[in-house]
């Protein structure tokens, strides 16, 4: 079996896709003018503007943004960071804002055409890649494909990574054993996903702001405390990113290759996930969605990732192996070892000795509850896409199967946490890799429409320009 999955893991993640997953963010970047940057003040505009509801059809930008940076910030914020740098050593951290940058160009596109594309379900929208896959390139069969692989990569594979990150942590602090996480999380979960939608969104706008900013401000009090180290820190991720640095020059490779697939991983930018919660969303223009979700790339990679990357560099609490040989070639913390989850442990306990352990697993279980309702989401959207494109089935298979899914969600919740943590990880990343390679050939196809709607609401919201007086 794991040959089996490796050989998988092999073809999704070849060099083709990075390059894809680069060059098209790129490509969207150019052709849109650096969005991402030049309408930065537009985003947060955007963020909190009211918005008129058709009756109580959909939620507002804001909670769209709660829902969607709850499915980004996860695992791969606390144990993603630290196994980037625990393989791909301090330069992957480059390589993740590298992918950040351009990735919010792709989630400007993927959720300005999810709301192009979106259709109505009962008291809500729903729609996608699915949907526009479907209905843009005019190929159901692909929607469909589309639909099922993310019903099996968000809704059972990545619930391996995330259920498994909380396990290993609390079994390191407090010596639970994984399979009582496993029950807890599966619970907790389950009685919010059981309220559906409506109630996932309100419990992402309560928690995620607040789960977020405290974890920001613990850092923040680490690298304080570290404040001399700060400049080392910045130079070591330059120098590593390009291998200029002797020690870790032998794996660049692996440096930029795990920057660009930890940083994927964690904004999901490409992937599509962003955009099925943007479907749900009441704006006055597609491309304000596309907009707000392109801000939330930011929160999470260039804000959240960056504060764990900081903390473990100036504490020095990590140490780096050659991928191919496993062989350790940096030894800042040996006594950790490969316990990833440990590097960001260890770095607070630097600081707040004692705290470390604990917090990081609060904060942990935390960031994996939000995205596990976040999955719940994008992989219900994808079932009602299925069956609404039936119509005279919905109505009496559509109730039922969402309900059986809801408890066969919970069980692999609870199965994910005493996997091993590598089968997790690779099983993980396949999920990821899958949807992604659909999604951003069909982005580059339907791109010319995102980019028709940027300009139709720029009009509406033309820059503002400086006069100057003599």
């Amino acid at each position: 079996m794991k040959n089996v999955v490796d050989l998988i893991y092999n073809i999704v993640w070849s060099p083709a896709l990075l390059v894809l997953l680069v060059g098209a963010g790129l490509y969207f970047s150019i052709r849109t003018r650096f969005v991402q940057i030049r309408r930065i003040g537009l985003m947060v505009n955007m963020m909190f503007r009211p918005v008129k509801k058709e009756g109580k059809m959909g939620f507002s930008p804001y909670q769209a943004l709660c829902v969607s940076i709850s499915g980004r910030v996860g695992t791969g914020n606390i144990v993603g960071v630290a196994t980037a740098i625990a393989f791909g050593g301090p330069g992957s951290v480059f390589w993740m804002w590298v992918i950040a940058f351009l990735g919010a160009s792709t989630a400007f596109t993927e959720s300005t055409l999810a709301q192009l594309y979106k259709f109505p379900h009962r008291k809500a929208f729903r729609g996608g890649p699915a949907s526009y896959i479907e209905k843009g390139l005019n190929l159901p069969w692909l929607g469909v494909v589309f639909a099922i692989l993310t019903v099996c990569g968000y809704g059972i594979l990545l619930l391996f990574v995330q259920s498994n990150g909380v396990a290993v942590a609390f079994n390191n602090t407090f010596e639970i054993p994984n399979w009582v996480s496993g029950i807890i999380l599966a619970f907790f979960v389950g009685l919010v996903v059981i309220g559906g939608a409506r109630r996932i969104t309100h419990v992402a706008q309560a928690v995620t702001p607040f789960m977020a900013l405290a974890y920001l401000i613990v850092a923040l009090i680490v690298i304080a405390v570290n404040i001399e180290a700060v400049p080392g820190a910045f130079a070591s991720i330059f120098t590593n990113a390009f291998g200029i640095n002797p020690i870790t020059g032998g794996i660049l490779g692996s440096t930029i290759a795990m920057g660009i697939k930890r940083g994927l991983f964690s904004n999901e930018a490409g992937q599509g996930g962003g955009a099925i919660v943007s479907a749900g969303a009441i704006t006055e223009s597609p491309a304000q969605q596309g907009l707000v979700q392109a801000f939330s790339v930011y929160v999470d990679t260039l804000l959240v990732c960056t504060a764990t990357a900081l903390m473990i560099l100036v504490s020095g609490t990590f140490n780096v192996f050659d991928a191919t040989t496993g062989e350790m070639i940096y030894a800042g913390a040996p006594e950790l070892g490969n316990n990833y989850v440990s590097y960001t442990q260890a770095a607070i306990d630097s600081v707040l000795e004692g705290v470390g352990s604990p917090l990081v697993s609060m904060a942990l279980w935390l960031f994996v509850f939000t995205s596990l309702l976040a999955y719940y989401y994008y992989a219900e959207s994808s079932l009602i896409f299925l069956f609404n494109r039936r119509n005279n089935m919905r109505r009496y298979t559509e109730r039922i199967i969402i309900w059986v899914y809801r408890f066969i969600f919970v069980l692999f919740i609870y199965i994910g946490s005493f996997i091993s943590s590598d089968a997790a990880w690779t099983l993980g990343d396949v999920g990821v890799g899958i949807t992604a390679w659909i999604n951003v050939i069909a982005l580059l196809i339907l791109f010319p429409q995102a980019l028709r709607a940027l300009q139709d609401c720029e009009k509406h919201f033309p820059v503002k320009k400086k006069h100057l007086h003599n």
